[in-house]
């Protein structure tokens, strides 16, 4: 394949310009997440010392193997809820190699609220666990947590994607075969004593380690039997009474031993035979994103600068180079591996979505992971193009991107806007991982879109009830509109509810897709076919 030749002069004004504002937003971003991970209450901390205990963080970096990548998923999960009280959505989850063994980690992070369950914690466990079936990929509980946060339990308990599911998806993972391993450093209480009782595997620690549906207080109230903790459920009578765990450590320095011996003893996954080569790096320096992305939602950029600093040796074989020029799709490596790759250089026209649909066909008759690199304002819109079946060839696109075989993988590296979120493999169409980067905005149409848009529909309302014209009440409107839509449309916003997997450096893009497309290939391809495509 031929190297991409950057037309990028890094000496120019707008280059400088554009660096600056995102090495700015890298860095507030950093800030965030640094925060979240770090930051917490003085009480909290001094609670895990009292009662011997490891910082969650401190588990997970002992339970990987030494000097290994960590992929942390959905870390700014919770950042604007809650009123900032549950930072990370208090679970802690990602990508990690266990005693050689690449697994899914999902940690309680005890340091907040006692590792209490928000909605958004659920939302994350559940989220895990699903990356886990889809990827095949064996799965470490960390288990510390006070349960479901009852003042919000209505949003816990009783849905089908609440807390049930991610017992539900434990029982699928052992009907596959795939591997789970709980190591129970504090309390299991109600649902959450499932978590080790549905792994494989599991490990308690005597003295903080505990599992039952009702602790000792809900015991007496439901009963009037009084029991402590340890009678009830600690690690003694769990490993020589009930059998309801299989391992008492005196330690969590032991329990975390104990789970690496384990995993050990696990058989290695094959991976199916996905095109490789021995990887490069890219020819050109992945830190020159910070001057290729522009400073202003509404500028372009194209998007062949951004696969040049990505992909091995900055290599690119270019499909149709000249047909759809607003779609850019063609074959490369990432840390070695063949994938197909669809990058956004505008808004889809008909040829656009008929050159996609048919490179996603070519790739999964090739057995190619596709990867989407997504900046969209979405599909053409208007008379002539309604007349040519924009519609009929941008559902020609969703149809042969939704029914895909291969594993797909979404970036989003600006705007997300419309049906192209749709086509270009947004959140609800199974990306195995979808990454997002600090300038991302994401929403139905642009800010100013939708405040024109309702300000014209306000305006058409007051005609038809035969009102005058208020440019007050408009104004207002327009004034509610673009506040609410700014704040919403933000990166911060969309990882906050888990739309995706997590903001990243866009530098780090070429390792967080080298270590998901390394996991997804744990799964064996599914021959799942196409719908009917409209003609």
């Amino acid at each position: 394949m031929r190297r991409i030749q950057s037309a990028i002069n890094t000496s120019s004004p707008e280059f400088r310009t554009r660096y600056a504002h995102n090495t700015k937003l890298v860095e507030t971003f950093r800030e965030k997440q640094n925060t979240a991970r770090y930051t917490r209450p003085e009480r909290d901390l001094n609670r895990l010392a009292r009662q011997g205990k490891m910082l969650p963080r401190e588990r997970v970096e002992r339970l990987l193997d030494p000097g290994t990548p960590f992929l942390e998923l959905s870390s700014l999960a919770g950042n604007m809820d809650y009123d900032g009280e549950a930072p990370g959505a208090s679970i802690i989850t990602g990508l990690g190699i266990v005693s050689g063994r690449e697994v899914l980690i999902h940690a309680d992070d005890s340091s907040v609220k006692g590792g209490a369950w928000y909605p958004l914690s659920v939302k994350k466990i559940i989220r895990c666990l699903d990356i886990a079936l889809e990827n095949h990929s064996p799965v470490i509980h960390l288990c510390d947590s006070a349960g479901g946060f009852l003042p919000l339990q209505s949003e816990v308990f009783p849905d089908r994607h609440m807390a049930g599911r991610i017992f539900r998806n434990q029982c699928q993972l052992s009907k596959l075969g795939i591997k789970q391993l709980s190591l129970v450093f504090g309390q299991c209480t109600a649902g959450g004593a499932y978590i080790p009782a549905l792994s494989d595997y599991n490990v308690i620690v005597q003295g903080t380690g505990a599992v039952f549906l009702g602790g000792p207080p809900l015991v007496k109230a439901a009963t009037g039997e009084e029991v402590g903790v340890e009678e009830l459920g600690g690690a003694a009578m769990h490993t020589s009474i009930s059998g309801t765990c299989d391992y008492r450590a005196e330690t969590e320095d032991e329990a975390i031993a104990i789970g690496r011996e384990i995993v050990a003893q696990w058989e290695h996954p094959k991976k199916w035979d996905c095109q490789r080569e021995e990887p490069v790096e890219p020819y050109y320096d992945p830190t020159e994103l910070y001057g290729i992305l522009p400073d202003d939602i509404k500028k372009g950029f194209d998007i062949r600068e951004v696969i040049a600093r990505i992909v091995d040796g900055s290599r690119f074989h270019e499909y149709q180079p000249d047909y759809g020029t607003t779609l850019i799709c063609g074959y490369a490596n990432i840390w070695g591996w063949k994938v197909g790759i669809l990058g956004n250089n505008g808004v889809l026209f008909n040829d656009s979505a008929l050159k996609g649909a048919h490179f996603m066909e070519l790739c999964n008759q090739n057995n190619t992971p596709l990867v989407y690199l997504q900046n969209i304002t979405g599909y053409m819109i208007g008379k002539e193009y309604e007349r040519l079946g924009i519609t009929k060839d941008g559902a020609k696109m969703i149809m042969a991107q939704s029914c895909s075989h291969v594993p797909k993988f979404t970036v989003m590296c600006n705007g997300s806007f419309g049906a192209g979120n749709y086509g270009m493999c947004g959140r609800a169409f199974d990306a195995r991982f979808l990454f997002t980067w600090p300038n991302h905005q994401i929403g139905v149409m642009g800010g100013e879109q939708a405040t024109n848009t309702l300000a014209d529909v306000k305006i058409a309302q007051m005609r038809r009830n035969g009102e005058e014209i208020d440019e007050a009440v408009i104004e207002e409107l327009r004034k509610t509109t673009r506040a609410a839509y700014s704040e919403q449309l933000s990166a911060y916003y969309s990882t906050s509810q888990i739309w995706d997997d997590g903001i990243i450096d866009p530098v780090d893009t070429r390792n967080a897709l080298g270590m998901a497309i390394t996991s997804a290939l744990n799964a064996p391809l599914a021959d799942t076919g196409y719908g009917v495509f409209r003609f």
